[in-house]
């Protein structure tokens, strides 16, 4: 009896991987009918819609959170104070 645990995988000849762009290094596999890809040179992996075309996680929104980023502790406020010389005549 076989374990069905691990998906055959199988490397598909002359494809290109969309995020590093080398050849021959996508392998196909699924996990209940649902067609993923993955590169074995950079990692990248995604799943397939029913049309063979990448199904994104999430679609980019202006709500969509993004991560708040916190200024590193090397960052330091700049200030500016204007300049009386350059004050415009009236």
């Amino acid at each position: 009896m076989s374990d069905q645990s691990e998906p055959a995988k199988r490397f598909i000849a002359g494809a290109v991987c969309p995020a590093c762009s080398q050849m021959d290094t996508i392998r196909m596999f699924q996990v209940d009918d649902v067609p993923h890809r993955e590169c074995v040179a950079c990692g990248y992996a995604d799943t397939l819609d029913e049309r063979g075309n990448s199904v994104p996680s999430e679609l980019p929104t202006r709500v969509t959170i993004q991560p708040s980023s916190k200024p590193s502790p090397t960052t330091k406020v700049a200030q500016f104070y204007p300049n009386p010389k350059l004050k415009k005549k009236d």
